[in-house]
């Protein structure tokens, strides 16, 4: 089962007050709905969601709703499809889906004026027309599909207005709103009240950001390593040198300690290359001591 559907799961056995409810059935119907003359249909691959929609319709508006198990989608799901014949035009016009005889894609602010009620009609639009991925999967991705472009807009403003940093793209006929921070789909989930899957999103998130952490602290060391060692190489190749044209005997004492204990130590930092010959030849020496002398055989090359 994906982690979209044990959202959805999750949410779907959730109770809230009848002005949230309707807010959520509105999303719902909005997004999903199919009008005909006597009727009007919504069809579901998630049997708790399809549930979850039979529920809202029968305690609100107490009719009888048919719901068949029999139809599968383009892409081989199982689909479930709810039928209401009964109030049609007093749940459309409640719900804000037609007034006045005209398809509406927008609620009406009486629908939506709290925002517990903005929060469920959020939840509605998940429900039925959003997914999230799997934080184990390479990204981090919440996205709506949805087809009619002032639904998209208005999803996404909704969404802004809780700080979530949406955005809307076209999508072959269809407008794709989504989030891709993950912090922010952590806070989505957050708001849909899914807990289980809140803890098992924090869980991976926190173990794939230690990850991430730990293998930029690795390649950071690496790097260092790396340019370490092609800092000892270029070191000694500047001593093979100074010995091919100097008289190395004639050279300065500080000069001659750095060439023969960057030979007798070849693999050691300036750092440790300075405590070495700190400590034996008793003669102190900083790091910065041992950068300069070398700047020093550069110029004396030249």
């Amino acid at each position: 089962m994906s982690f979209t559907s044990n959202i959805k799961n999750e949410i779907s056995s959730l109770e809230y007050e009848e002005s949230e409810n309707m807010a959520e059935l509105s999303a719902i119907l909005n997004i999903g709905i199919k009008i005909y003359n006597d009727k009007f249909e919504i069809y579901s691959e998630n049997i708790s969601v399809a549930r979850r929609i039979y529920m809202l319709i029968k305690e609100i508006y107490h009719v009888e709703i048919d719901m068949d198990t029999g139809y599968n989608s383009l892409r081989g799901n199982k689909l479930v499809l709810l039928s209401v014949h009964d109030k049609v035009d007093l749940i459309l016009n409640d719900l804000c889906i037609v007034v006045n005889n005209e398809r509406i894609y927008v609620p009406s602010d009486y629908l939506v004026d709290e925002e517990n009620d903005k929060k469920a009609y959020l939840r509605g639009v998940f429900m039925i027309c959003g997914s999230i991925n799997d934080p184990k999967t390479s990204r981090y991705h919440l996205e709506f599909v949805i087809s009619n472009k002032d639904t998209a807009y208005y999803v996404n403003n909704l969404l802004n207005e809780f700080y979530f940093n949406s955005k809307v793209i076209k999508r072959d006929k269809n407008y794709m709103v989504y989030i891709k921070e993950s912090e922010k789909i952590s806070d989505f989930i957050k708001l849909l009240n899914a807990r289980t899957s809140l803890f098992y999103y924090e869980d991976i998130r926190i173990y794939r950001d230690h990850k991430n952490m730990t293998n930029r602290l690795n390649n950071c060391e690496q790097a260092n390593v790396d340019k370490m060692i092609q800092a000892s190489s270029e070191q000694l190749e500047l001593i093979h040198k100074l010995r091919e044209t100097r008289d190395f005997d004639l050279l300065e004492q500080c000069i001659k300690d750095i060439c023969i204990y960057k030979e007798k130590y070849p693999e050691s930092s300036m750092s440790e290359l300075a405590e070495i010959i700190s400590t034996e030849t008793e003669r102190p020496i900083t790091k910065s001591g041992i950068n300069h002398r070398f700047r020093k055989i550069k110029e004396m090359l030249k």
